[in-house]
């Protein structure tokens, strides 16, 4: 077995060399258009993702945190606002709110799904709450349907952060379309991703979209008439021309990583100590990543690696206990659930160009640290 070739976590190549020929002539498109910034690429970038989402908006930006940034400038959301948070997500979640100098209150995720537990909302509501965030985790959408009702009932705004879950489903709906507001990431790792940074924001709100398009271009809709002090945050015609040449391949990536995520499913359940992600029946997953936990987390990792494995772990440390966030002083055990997830969790390998027998080589690896059989 240790003579296999290694498997990292993610290789990009295979799904570059998959699609060079349409790469490159998307790119001698834009070279040859002599059009680099806010161009006919970012139009129908714009038009064909919107029409993905099933969202009426959809406004190009530099990447996911600007989006987040740029959809709590628009709202107005600033100091002296609280946004709700889920405390298990990546930082960048909690940075967005920062950014717009407004604080974020994180909510513990239900153990079971990693996303935020809507049971656990309400009582992080105050006066100064504007706006609640959701991010689906992992690729697979947060229980939205008592997040809205909540929101409702206190007058407050719905955020999704869809960076994980281009094209995921709750109860048949898509993903960045759920909410009044979504923040796409287009990070080069991401189920459609870009070669560099890239982000997007989607609505139906053509006031909030018309602001936005303003924010991002320096608080200019007009050349040199800036209406709003705004920001430079543009997805550039190169990332856009891209994006639309794999936006085409999606669905069918999606549905490639779903077969190997039930691969994954069939062959690690009942393991002892191996939680394996549960996927509720309101839920059609995309599989960003396959998340497993085990209370033996790093010796399970060394396993892997040692079997010529790559995993990664998303994330090690809760945004709670980041340097960055001290002044908030929300010591360990502050958020448990988040603490728990982010000492136990391993995502495996899972991309669209794996095959079933790399699969298969993780999956044995997994069953033998899990059943004691080190080999």
């Amino acid at each position: 077995m240790h003579n296999m070739k290694f498997l990292p976590y993610l290789e990009l190549k295979p799904q570059h060399q998959d699609l060079r020929a349409e790469l490159n002539q998307a790119f001698n498109e834009v070279l040859d258009s002599g059009w680099f910034i806010q161009g006919k690429q970012l139009e129908d970038f714009e038009t064909e993702y919107a029409a993905y989402c099933g969202s009426q908006y959809c406004v190009g930006v530099g990447n996911g945190l600007d989006a987040l940034h740029l959809i709590l400038r628009a709202y107005g959301i600033g100091a002296g606002d609280e946004v709700i948070v889920p405390s298990n997500t990546y930082i960048a979640s909690w940075l967005a709110v920062s950014y717009a100098g407004a604080t974020p209150v994180p909510v513990e995720p239900d153990l079971a799904t990693y996303n935020i537990d809507p049971q656990k909302i309400a009582a992080a509501i105050t006066s100064k709450t504007k706006a609640i965030m959701v991010v689906h985790l992992y690729g697979q959408v947060a229980d939205m349907g008592p997040v809205i009702a909540i929101a409702r009932q206190h007058g407050l705004k719905v955020i999704e952060d869809a960076a994980q879950s281009h094209g995921a489903k709750y109860k048949g709906a898509i993903s960045g379309n759920l909410g009044d507001v979504a923040s796409h990431s287009f990070y080069p790792g991401k189920n459609l991703g870009a070669l560099g940074d890239a982000g997007a924001i989607t609505t139906n709100d053509a006031e909030l979209a018309h602001q936005l398009k303003a924010l991002r271009n320096y608080g200019s809709q007009v050349k040199y008439h800036n209406e709003v002090k705004g920001y430079n945050s543009r997805l550039d015609e190169l990332q856009a021309a891209m994006l639309r040449v794999k936006l085409k391949r999606l669905d069918g990536w999606n549905q490639q990583r779903r077969a190997l995520a039930q691969q994954y499913n069939e062959g690690l359940q009942d393991l002892p100590g191996l939680v394996i992600p549960f996927v509720p029946s309101w839920s059609e997953p995309v599989w960003h990543v396959y998340p497993v936990r085990h209370a033996q987390r790093d010796a399970l990792q060394k396993h892997l690696h040692d079997a010529g494995i790559g995993t990664m772990v998303h994330y090690p440390i809760p945004p709670h206990l980041q340097a960055a966030y001290q002044e908030m002083q929300l010591p360990a055990g502050s958020f448990p659930l988040s603490e728990q997830i982010h000492a136990e969790i391993l995502s495996l390998p899972l991309d669209p160009y794996l095959s079933p027998d790399d699969v298969a080589r993780v999956i044995a690896a997994v069953r033998d640290f899990a059943l004691g059989t080190k080999t």
